[in-house]
């Protein structure tokens, strides 16, 4: 008698709009053999180091794949804006940014160089040469986050390919569908499938993936709690890079010119409805005018059109899901209850959907005030000296984008200097980013640093070859 394994049963989970929730598309979830499975493969490919892909080769899928992504660009921001609620005007610009980051990728290959050491700096070292060079670190497993379902998969899957390593990806389970469409169009270029491991699954299987022992590096963009805990049960020897979230703070001084900042503090604060990691949260203005910006912030978010992200009139799309509605009303009620005042906005328009808020003077201990609000509300605080605001600005154990608009050169420095932030930006809001700058957070915001380039650097290590003349 054969005691035959029990068959799987494929588990299909389906993704809607998050807007009118409606099916817009299935996923087959992967089972922990099959994760496994891939994973064995992927050690192989990395193992097997005369089968590694020659730089020209990546170079080349990587080239193919961007022409393709260009010939499907109002396809990739539709798919951006119908699973992830992103309004298709920043979709588009998505979808942009992507193509340009797998460029930057081609562009990174040369810049994975090694160096000459000098030997005989002593006698121990004369009559040797040695110089190092870059090798591609194992296998990569990634896991992204809803709000960027494309270019965040771009940023974590291309470097992975452009510097040589296996890869295996799980997207956010709200949207599957880009992180499906960018793999299937690496494969469509050239790239061997064994490569890229297109992987979504339950939380035990994304787990079990990502600390294996097999794994050379995880990326991870998403919340903190579960990207520290998952830090903490890698395997030894895996490296990693985590993204989370900040609750960024902006300086406005006396000098700041009012009028010129609104729109980019309302972009800042407004785009794709506040869930952005570095989405303008806390506003610190000078007491005799800070309720003169909280006016005219409220009267610019309240033009805000609220509605279906695939719609092109649509500036704020929904939240990603209606729990998270839930959340952000509750959270407000907590500060208007603690004494806060609705300048605009303050309520739920559907299941889906919140008013884009505008709150003045929340008190410190509110969860708006010192938690990640991920959503469409920002808060503007009175303060009496510059000093107090840097100090309350930093008081949070959470760092990662900044600003402040002045027009005075010492006060823009000052701030650079005072603000515990990776980046500074002085009359733009915290949430501008270009993909080949560094990007990272601080403390409980992160750990290692993202950006194309900086990625691949920590998708490679170095190799030293000391040669005895």
């Amino acid at each position: 008698m054969t005691n035959a394994k029990p068959k799987t049963v494929d588990v299909i989970r389906e993704v809607v709009n998050p807007y009118d929730l409606k099916p817009i598309g299935t996923v087959t979830l992967r089972s922990w053999d099959q994760i496994d499975a891939h994973l064995a493969t992927a050690a192989q490919l990395h193992g097997n180091r005369k089968n590694w892909l020659p730089a020209h080769q990546r170079i080349d899928i990587l080239n193919r794949a961007a022409k393709i992504m260009e010939s499907r660009f109002e396809e990739l921001a539709f798919l951006i804006a119908n699973e992830g609620g992103k309004p298709l005007v920043d979709a588009r610009i998505e979808v942009a940014r992507a193509i340009d980051g797998v460029g930057l990728c081609i562009k990174e290959i040369p810049n994975l160089a090694g160096t000459e050491i000098p030997m005989d700096l002593t006698a121990a070292g004369a009559g040797r040469i040695a110089f190092t060079t870059r090798e591609p670190i194992g296998v990569v497993a990634a896991i992204s986050a809803f709000n960027h379902p494309l270019n965040l998969i771009v940023h974590q899957v291309a470097p992975a390919i452009a510097t040589g390593c296996p890869v295996l990806v799980k997207p956010a389970a709200n949207t599957p569908l880009s992180c499906k469409a960018f793999v299937e169009i690496m494969y469509e270029a050239g790239l061997p499938e064994e490569w890229c491991s297109f992987v979504p699954c339950d939380t035990a299987s994304a787990e079990q993936m990502v600390t294996d022992p097999r794994v050379a590096f995880f990326s991870f963009i998403g919340s903190g709690k579960i990207g520290w805990m998952l830090r903490s049960k890698l395997a030894p020897g895996t490296r990693c890079a985590l993204e989370h979230g900040g609750i960024a703070p902006v300086i406005v001084d006396e000098t700041a010119d009012i009028e010129a900042m609104i729109p980019s503090l309302v972009k800042g604060g407004f785009y794709h409805s506040g869930q952005v990691c570095v989405s303008v949260q806390r506003i610190f203005a000078p007491k005799n005018t800070a309720k003169e910006i909280a006016t005219l912030l409220s009267q610019a978010a309240s033009q805000l059109v609220v509605g279906n992200a695939i719609e092109e009139a649509t500036d704020c799309g929904p939240l990603i899901h209606p729990k998270e509605v839930d959340r952000v009303a509750e959270w407000v009620e907590e500060a208007k209850a603690a004494g806060a005042a609705v300048m605009t906005g303050g309520q739920r328009i559907s299941a889906s959907t919140y008013e884009p808020t505008i709150l003045f003077q929340p008190p410190e201990q509110a969860l708006v005030s010192r938690e990640e609000i991920f959503g469409p509300v920002a808060c503007v605080y009175e303060y009496a000296s510059i000093d107090d605001a840097f100090e309350r600005a930093n008081a949070l154990p959470f760092a990662f984008q900044s600003a402040v608009f002045t027009k005075n050169l010492d006060t823009a420095l000052n701030a650079v200097k005072q603000l515990d932030a990776t980046a500074v930006m002085v009359n733009d809001h915290t949430a501008f980013r270009v993909d080949w700058m560094p990007f990272a957070g601080r403390k409980q915001s992160g750990y290692n640093t993202g950006g194309i380039g900086y990625t691949m650097q920590d998708m490679t290590q170095n190799k030293m070859a000391v040669i005895k003349l």
